[in-house]
């Protein structure tokens, strides 16, 4: 009965393992792939060269996203390491090469990345227990990095990353022309309707075309009874406002 409760602990235990996303047609590393944890609901980035690191335990579902691509998933199941194969989502075109002023939401994404890395760093967990000559320690230094108000700042500006990087993998789902074409709506109805029911970040991940397609409908069916029934309530007015 120990042995076996041993290795009951033993399989239930969190170990750290190291994967790698690869593009399906292409084998090529991808990066900035943002990697799931569905019992934990908590995620990471991959880095530069297309390889993560993560926390898991036997039973765990893991969904890596990145725009253009279809969402993978697997589950763990004591593998050695972990393997994403991502599929596209469109066809490759041939290359071409645009300059403008404007910088768009995925370029000012990771624009904001590298501005703050030093602060992310700041905040992380890493280190926190130091393994030497003589065993196991605690890190002071990323003690207080994590406890200052430094470090607390920085954990909030990943975590405001991370929001708007779950907005934007729901906005390249749950779209404007996507759901207009497939209700038949558009103007107010179709903005009015697309506020009121716009889907979780987690139910985008896991949702198959056929799931989320049904939501879409029945969300609607619902809007047609009752259409104020989430909608926001107006803005209050403030006297002294300019006009445009």
């Amino acid at each position: 009965m120990i042995l076996l409760g041993g290795l009951l602990t033993r399989a239930q235990a969190q170990e750290t393992v190291r994967g790698l996303v690869l593009d399906k047609n292409s084998r090529q590393r991808l990066a900035k792939v943002y990697i799931y944890n569905v019992r934990l609901d908590t995620g990471i980035f991959n880095n530069v060269k297309g390889e993560f690191s993560a926390r898991v335990r036997p039973g765990d579902t893991l969904v890596a996203a990145l725009r253009g691509y279809a969402v993978d998933t697997l589950v763990f199941r004591s593998q050695s390491s972990l393997y994403f194969q991502l599929q596209p989502l469109g066809i490759t075109l041939k290359e071409v090469v645009i300059r403008d002023t404007v910088r768009t939401a995925k370029q000012r994404y990771e624009d904001n990345l590298r501005e703050y890395q030093q602060g992310l760093q700041r905040g992380s967990r890493g280190n926190i227990l130091n393994v030497g000559q003589r065993g196991a320690g605690l890190g002071i230094d990323a003690l207080y990095n994590l406890l200052s108000r430094q470090g607390r700042n920085s954990k909030r500006l990943q975590e405001i990353l991370e929001r708007d990087y779950h907005d934007a993998i729901v906005d390249y789902r749950f779209n404007a022309g996507y759901v207009g074409r497939l209700l038949g709506i558009s103007g107010f109805e179709l903005s009015d309707f697309m506020q009121q029911y716009r889907p979780s970040y987690t139910f985008v991940l896991q949702a198959t075309d056929y799931t989320f397609v049904e939501y879409v409908k029945n969300s609607y069916a619902r809007y047609r009874k009752n259409p104020a029934a989430y909608r926001l309530p107006p803005l209050p007015k403030v006297e002294g406002m300019p006009k445009n």
